[in-house]
C-alpha cells in the first residue's frame, strides 16, 4: 500500500481551510468532458471512449421509422422535467432498456445518446473484482448519485446482473438511497436471460426500445450512406443499392458492414491478380450470394441443437432470431460503421 499524502493549506482560519477543502473534494467528483468508467472493481478515465462517444451522431444512426427521434426525445425530456417530476411527487429517475439481437445499433445508438444529452455519463463495463459484486454495484450507485443528473450505461445487462447479485443490484436500482437525477441506460441482446423482475417492473425499465433488424427501407439507407462513403471506382450503380438492399434480407448492421468490407477486398484482390477493373456492382452481387451460404451453414449448424434456445427471444417481446441473423460472427455496430 502506497503511503498516505499530507497537504498543507495556508488560509486565514480552519473554517476558510474546510470551506476550501470540501469545495476542492466537490469539484474532483464532478465528471467534466470525460467519461468514467468502471471495470475491476475501480473507475478511470477512458479517454478513446469519450473520443468515440463524440464522434457518434444520431444522424449517423439508421433505424426503423421515428425510433431514434422517440428515443432521444423521450430522454430529452426526462432531464427538462425535474421540476414537473417533483410538482407531482414522482421520483426524478429512468429507466430504459434498448433490445435486439447484436449488430443492429444499440451500442452506437448509446454513445449518439450520450453525446446527444450532454450529461455527465458513467459506464459500467463489469461489477466483477476481487471482493463481491454487491460492494463493485454499491460503488456504481453511490458514485451515480453523486454525479446526478447523469447518464449512468449498463452495456449487456444481462451479463452484468446475475442470480447471486440480482437482489442486491435490485435494491440499489430502485433507490432505496435516493437516485434523483440518475437515467439508467441498459442495453441486452438477450432479455430472455433477464430476471422478470427486472424486465417486466415498469419503475426500473419503464421504457424498452426494440432495435429489430432492418427493414428493406434501413437497408437500402444505410448501403446508401457506405455507398456515398466510398470513391466512384468502388460505388455501386443506384440500380444495385436497391437490388442489395432487395436481397439482404435478415442482414443485420453488422453483417451489411461485413458486405461491404468483404466486397471491396474481393474488388481489389481480383484487379490485383487480372490486372483489370471490375464492376463493383457484380462483386457486391457475388458476395452476397456467398454470405448467404454462410449465414445457411451457421444457421443449420445451430439448428441442429434443438434443445437450446438460447438465441431466440421470447415470444412476448415479437421477436425472433438466430446467431446469423445478429451477425454475432462479426460483432456489434460502433461509431465507425456508418462513415460519413
Amino acid at each position: 500500500m502506497s503511503a498516505p499524502y499530507h497537504f498543507y493549506i495556508a488560509a486565514d482560519s480552519l473554517r476558510v481551510a474546510e470551506d476550501f477543502l470540501m469545495a476542492v473534494c466537490a469539484w474532483s467528483m464532478e465528471v467534466r468532458d470525460e467519461v468514467l468508467v468502471f471495470d475491476s472493481g475501480h473507475w478511470h478515465k477512458d479517454p478513446e471512449l469519450f473520443a468515440a462517444i463524440k464522434g457518434a451522431t444520431l444522424d449517423n444512426l439508421v433505424l426503423r421509422g421515428s425510433l431514434k427521434e422517440d428515443i432521444h426525445g423521450d430522454l430529452d425530456a426526462f432531464f427538462a422535467a425535474r421540476e414537473t417530476y417533483e410538482e407531482y411527487g414522482v421520483p426524478w429517475k429512468r429507466g430504459v432498456l434498448l433490445v435486439g439481437p447484436p449488430g443492429n445499433g444499440k451500442t452506437h445508438a448509446v454513445k449518439a445518446l450520450v453525446n446527444a444529452l450532454g450529461q455527465p455519463c458513467l459506464y459500467v463495463k463489469s461489477f466483477r473484482s476481487q471482493g463481491p459484486d454487491e460492494f463493485s454495484i454499491r460503488a456504481v450507485f453511490d458514485r451515480a448519485r453523486m454525479a446526478a443528473p447523469c447518464i449512468l450505461v449498463l452495456e449487456d445487462l444481462d451479463s452484468l446482473v446475475t442470480p447471486s447479485n440480482r437482489s442486491f443490484f435490485l435494491n440499489e436500482l430502485d433507490g432505496f438511497a435516493g437516485n434523483t437525477g440518475i437515467l439508467t441506460l441498459a442495453t441486452t441482446n438477450h432479455p430472455e436471460r433477464l430476471d422478470p423482475a427486472i424486465v417486466d417492473r415498469p419503475s426500473r425499465f419503464d421504457r424498452k426500445y426494440p432495435f429489430d433488424l432492418p427493414a428493406v427501407e434501413e437497408r437500402r439507407a444505410y448501403i446508401a450512406r457506405w455507398n456515398g462513403s466510398l470513391r466512384p471506382a468502388l460505388r455501386l450503380s443506384d440500380a444495385a443499392v436497391d437490388s442489395i438492399a432487395e436481397r439482404t434480407d435478415d442482414f443485420s448492421f453488422a453483417y451489411l458492414k461485413e458486405l461491404f468490407v468483404s466486397a471491396m477486398m474481393r474488388w481489389i484482390t481480383a484487379r490485383q491478380r487480372e490486372q483489370e477493373q471490375r464492376a463493383m456492382d457484380e462483386v457486391m452481387g457475388e458476395q452476397v450470394d456467398a454470405l448467404h451460404a454462410q449465414m445457411v451453414s451457421t444457421v443449420t449448424t445451430y439448428e441442429l441443437r434443438p434443445d437450446d434456445t438460447s438465441g431466440y427471444f421470447p415470444a412476448h417481446l415479437g421477436m425472433r432470431y438466430g446467431p446469423a441473423h445478429g451477425g454475432m460472427v462479426f460483432g456489434s455496430i460502433d461509431e465507425r460503421d456508418i462513415p460519413l
